[in-house]
């Protein structure tokens, strides 16, 4: 299965950019990867740990804006058409991607 995560977080003050900043890396150390500016995508095993990964996210939310998140299997993800430009050669598409817990 595969997690989509979309936000919408204000830039307009410093501390908005710091609370960015933050979320942003907080995704990326937890496994996830940028798919567009604000979408991002991580790879999950089951619903348990699905569940974990949106615990924890949850608790590490910024104090404004909005954020998203849509579970979907592998071959429903696998199904995306890519509409503009080239398919980018740094998606990871396998389950190689796959980090135990």
């Amino acid at each position: 299965m595969r997690l989509l995560l979309f936000f919408d977080l204000p830039v307009e003050t410093s501390k908005d950019r710091r609370e960015y900043s933050r979320f942003h890396k907080f995704l990326i150390k937890n496994g996830f990867i940028m798919m567009q500016k604000s979408v991002y995508s991580k790879l999950v095993i089951n619903n348990v740990t699905s569940a974990a990964v949106k615990d924890k996210v949850s608790k590490n939310l910024p104090p404004v804006g909005i954020i998203e998140m849509l579970e979907v299997t592998e071959n429903q993800f696998s199904r995306i058409d890519y509409l503009v430009g080239e398919k980018q050669t740094i998606v990871e598409e396998s389950m190689d991607r796959l980090i135990e817990l």
